[in-house]
């Protein structure tokens, strides 16, 4: 399980790196239109989708889950798409969404809607420069970003797909 959790923080630095990339496609590119929602990479159906705070139990004592869940979106990447946080709609426990491969993006407006991941959940330590760096594509204040001077251990998860849920 170490070696997952290894490989999933190398594909979250890898995400860091790419985000600064402008030759990424657009969030909307590779997005099929669905009757009741919008796809982004892997196709995934809706059925049998966890409850995030289904998804925080099973999480308890492992170092990663394989999980399909339904969970609110707080925040989204400014710059491009590229991350979005997640949480049960009372953004008590927050959950940092990276795309698989970086091989895609979500829409940059949609804070406040539903949707449905599935990939992998599991906590990991976020350095400093990262965390600056997240906190600037949020479009957080300087004084927000240099107020960030400690690591911070956070849950994250690797997403294979996405499926926005109509409003």
């Amino acid at each position: 399980m170490r070696l997952k959790t290894f490989i999933l923080s190398l594909t979250a630095a890898a995400g860091l790196w790419a985000c600064q990339s402008n030759s990424a496609p657009a969030a909307e590119e590779g997005a099929a239109e669905k009757a009741e929602y919008q796809e982004f990479g892997a196709s995934i159906s809706p059925d049998n989708a966890m409850s995030f705070d289904d998804m925080l139990t099973k999480l308890a004592g492992a170092d990663s889950v394989e999980v399909k869940v339904r969970a609110r979106v707080d925040a989204v990447c400014q710059a491009k798409g590229c991350w979005m946080d997640l949480s049960n709609g009372n953004n008590a426990t927050a959950m940092k969404v990276r795309f698989k491969d970086y091989g895609f993006f979500v829409p940059k407006d949609i804070s406040g809607r539903d949707v449905i991941v599935q990939g992998y959940a599991y906590r990991s330590v976020t350095p400093v420069d990262e965390l600056k760096h997240l906190a600037q594509d949020a479009g957080k204040t300087q004084e927000e970003i240099e107020a960030i001077t400690e690591p911070k251990e956070e849950l994250k998860f690797l997403a294979s797909g996405v499926l926005l849920l109509e409003q």
